[in-house]
Formats: structure tokens, sequence, C-alpha cells
């Protein structure tokens, strides 16, 4: 049997494959502008990522992920590659207080994974606090929506839609880390397509006050003999 008609057999198999696709196309796209100096990352939330996604890596692992885990060792391989980027051109502080009680938090979730031998812990605290470092990148989005990828996090979005569908069976803890990421990207594009509304609604005002004014200039004075005179 060929490996065709087995990647047909077994829709999981041809999710898995896409997912994987796709989170290497949306790396690429990202560290592509990253090295033209057009993205920059927020620091604080690449490390807090690069942590929790090993974290969730590790939690696959132990749930015993097959398809799914493809997806998930690529998503972290790639959110380590931009971090390392990110020290360099990145913007935003680093391991400062806020930081290091998000990764105590996350390091209280595997403590309690050792003591309970319950992965579940360690993941549903890695998600939570993820999405709370997603929302620093989402203010930056929507501040300066230039020094993002929209579509690195397009084709995240979509990985992550493949990844759930490659899980095949409804186990929670394997759909937890792919819906989650699910969210996230959604949310950070949205917010990008937000921040470029904005500037373009500022750009059109700034634009029809400037169009204003020399209208006004051009004008004719309406009551001429009140002119002074030279």
């Amino acid at each position: 049997m060929t490996f065709v008609p087995d990647l047909w057999a077994d829709p999981r198999i041809f999710f898995a494959a896409a997912a994987a696709l796709l989170s290497f196309a949306a790396f690429f796209f990202y560290l592509r502008d990253m090295l033209v100096r057009e993205t920059r990352p927020q620091r604080a939330s690449w490390l807090i990522w690069s942590v929790l996604s090993s974290i969730a890596c590790a939690t696959q692992v132990a749930e015993g992920a097959t398809g799914s885990l493809i997806y998930v060792i690529m998503n972290c391989t790639g959110t380590l590659i931009v971090f390392c980027y990110a020290l360099r051109r990145g913007v935003g502080s680093i391991l400062y207080g806020k930081d290091v009680l998000i990764l105590g938090v996350a390091a209280c979730g595997l403590g309690l994974w050792t003591f309970t031998e319950t992965s579940a812990w360690a993941l549903a605290i890695t998600c939570g606090i993820s999405l709370l470092a997603g929302a620093v990148t989402c203010v930056k989005a929507l501040a300066a929506p230039q020094t993002e990828t929209p579509s690195y996090w397009v084709l995240s979005f979509a990985a992550a839609c493949a990844a759930i569908g490659s899980i095949g069976d409804l186990n929670p803890i394997l759909l937890a880390y792919p819906a989650y990421l699910f969210v996230l990207n959604g949310a950070v594009f949205m917010a990008i397509r937000a921040g470029r509304a904005r500037k373009s609604q500022e750009a059109l005002a700034r634009a029809q006050a400037r169009q204003d004014d020399a209208s006004r200039r051009a004008a004719p004075y309406p009551f001429p003999e009140l002119v002074p005179a030279n």
C-alpha cells in the first residue's frame, strides 16, 4: 500500500502533515521579516511562549500524542528560534517583575504535575498564562501593527485548526494546546487588523485636515475692505 492511500484512509495523518507545513511556513515568514527588521517581536511574550511551549510539548508526549505531536514540536522549535532572534531584534523588557512572576506560576504547574502525576495541571496553567502573554503582543499589535507579520498569525491560525483535526478523538488534554493556539493566533491577527484600520483612519483624518487648511488659506478674504493696507 502506498503512502497516498494511507494518507486519505486516515485523515489524521493529512491534518498532522498540514499543521506541520503551515507552522513551518508561518515561522519562515516571521523570521524573514525579522531579518529585514520589518517585524519586531515582544521579547517578554516570546520568552514566556518558549518556556510554556516546551512544557506543552512535554505534556503531549506524556499523554501519548502521535500525529499531533509533530505540530507541537514544530511550534516549540520555531518559538525558541524566534525568541533567540528577539533578544537582539525585539522590543520590550525581559525578566522584569511580571515576567518572573509568570514563569514562577509555570514552575508551580510543573510541581503539581510532579506531585499529582497529572499533566493536565501543567497544561491548564500553561495555556492560561500563555494567553496573558498574548495580551501583551495584542496591545503592541494594536498600537504598532507594522511591527508584526500578519501572514504568520494567519498561517499559525490555520495550523492550529489542522492540528485540532489531527487529534481525532476528543481527548481534552491533547485538544487544549492547539485550541489555545487557535484563540491566541486569531486574537493577535484581529489586533493587527484593528491597529491597521485605526492607523488608516488617523492618516485620512490628517490628510483631510491638511486639505481643509489649504482650502482656507487659498479662499479669498470675505471682507476685502477690512484687509489692512500695507
